[in-house]
């Protein structure tokens, strides 16, 4: 048994790695660049011993990297690190589909509550249906009552209510 072919092996597995540790620990690139240099002598290793292992071992080495990146990118959100910087993706609730373009006409002359200030977007309560608003000119206070004048696809413009 040829020891260079074993050096070569194990420096394709610290190479594998290596890979797997630059998805995990931020360097800014400098232990892929290890890895490389260890992908690199493990193929020269190969190439030194033959042309036909050297072959294998470059095809080998081919498939092995996207490979142990493929793994390494699933397992790094299970794993106690990816956890803790991954964020977890928002609840989503019922109701919170964009409604459709016939729903909201059915609000047009609806009069309702702004439930956060209209800047000039903001979101609005009519009858207990919370509905995402555009001010037909400038800032609205939370509070205000409104009145929807426009409907255009998934737009409401609502307009405030003068109080007498």
């Amino acid at each position: 048994m040829n020891w260079w072919l074993v050096f070569a092996v194990f420096l394709y597995l610290v190479s594998a790695t290596l890979i797997v540790a630059e998805v995990f620990v931020p360097s800014g690139g400098l232990i892929s660049v290890c890895a490389f240099a260890c992908l690199i002598g493990g193929i020269l290793i190969f190439f030194n011993h033959s042309a036909a292992t050297g072959w294998i071992g470059l095809v080998i080495a081919v498939i092995m990297i996207p490979s142990v990146l493929v793994v390494a990118y699933k397992m790094f959100p299970k794993s106690r690190f990816g956890k803790a910087v991954t964020l977890t993706p928002p609840e989503r609730h019922q109701g919170d589909a964009i409604p459709d373009t016939d729903e909201l006409k059915g609000l047009l002359g609806a009069t309702g509550v702004v439930l956060t200030p209209l800047r000039p977007v903001g979101t609005c309560d009519f009858s207990g249906r919370r509905v995402e608003c555009v001010a037909e000119s400038g800032y609205v206070d939370k509070d205000k009552k409104v009145e929807v004048i426009h409907v255009e696809g998934t737009q409401l413009t609502v307009r405030v209510i003068k109080e007498t």
